[in-house]
């Protein structure tokens, strides 16, 4: 690992102005550490996000649950307002990696990181969350923009997460056994306006299927899946899983999250 500095913020305020400095944002760093003693991350300064408490914690707003960026995966798990209200969500922060990183990876590090193969992205492209900033609210459907790519800016941090509760939800995830990551993850919501289906894992970051949705959207059943086809041309194909069975497991998962999101197993 390379020598870096280490600093702590006190706000967000403070956070925000040493970040447009050029300071490396530290959130649960369950990505960034790890890349640091690969040396194939080498900040020359790190601010610590986790004294400032106004990034922590759950709270149910009108019909949404706002969860603070600092929030750690096991708190959105086991918080009986997000379990009542969004089971989905708190199923797919259950499933993240292990206990260790789950007791220090939060919600604002996962999606500032939008790894490809990350959970919490399909949540939040599932439900159309709104990501809040220190400058702005983005609407999910415009904040993920590729491979570990965002419409952050420099200077930018995610505050909080406003995640509108649907009618049902559910969370499918096929893992890679080694880390736990999503091979190919499936995120439903039953909403007014119909069903939006967020894959993850399955090609350059996360997106939403249109053949599903509109299928789920006229008939919200496991059977609604089969007649939809998901082609292979954009996924993903690597020493894991090929293309083809990519795609057919994000007909295999949708099918199990529908079964979920309507209280079966």
């Amino acid at each position: 690992m390379y020598g870096f500095s280490f600093d702590r913020a006190s706000s967000v305020q403070d956070a925000a102005a040493k970040a447009a400095n050029g300071a490396q944002l530290l959130a649960g760093g369950q990505t960034l550490l790890a890349s640091m003693k690969q040396r194939l991350a080498s900040p020359e300064s790190l601010l610590d996000l986790s004294g400032i408490a106004d990034l922590k914690g759950v709270c149910k707003d009108g019909n949404a649950i706002v969860i603070g960026a600092m929030t750690r995966h096991q708190d959105v798990a086991t918080n009986q307002e997000v379990i009542a209200a969004i089971p989905g969500l708190a199923r797919l922060a259950a499933g993240i990696g292990d206990k260790q990183v789950r007791a220090m990876g939060t919600i604002g590090g996962s999606l500032a990181n939008n790894d490809p193969a990350a959970c919490y992205p399909s949540a939040a492209l599932g439900l159309g969350a709104i990501i809040k900033t220190n400058r702005r609210e983005i609407a999910a459907d415009d904040y993920f923009q590729g491979l570990f790519t965002t419409a952050l800016e420099p200077g930018e941090l995610i505050v909080a997460v406003r995640f509108p509760i649907p009618k049902a939800s559910a969370y499918a995830k096929f893992k890679q056994p080694a880390s736990r990551y999503a091979l190919l993850g499936v995120f439903v919501a039953k909403i007014d306006a119909g069903v939006r289906v967020a894959i993850t894992g399955g090609g350059n970051g996360v997106f939403r299927h249109a053949g599903l949705e509109a299928a789920l959207s006229k008939d919200f059943s496991p059977a609604a899946v089969d007649g939809v086809s998901v082609s292979a041309d954009d996924l993903t194909s690597d020493l894991h899983a090929s293309a083809e069975y990519r795609a057919q497991l994000a007909k295999v998962q949708t099918k199990r999250a529908v079964q979920q999101a309507l209280g079966k197993r």
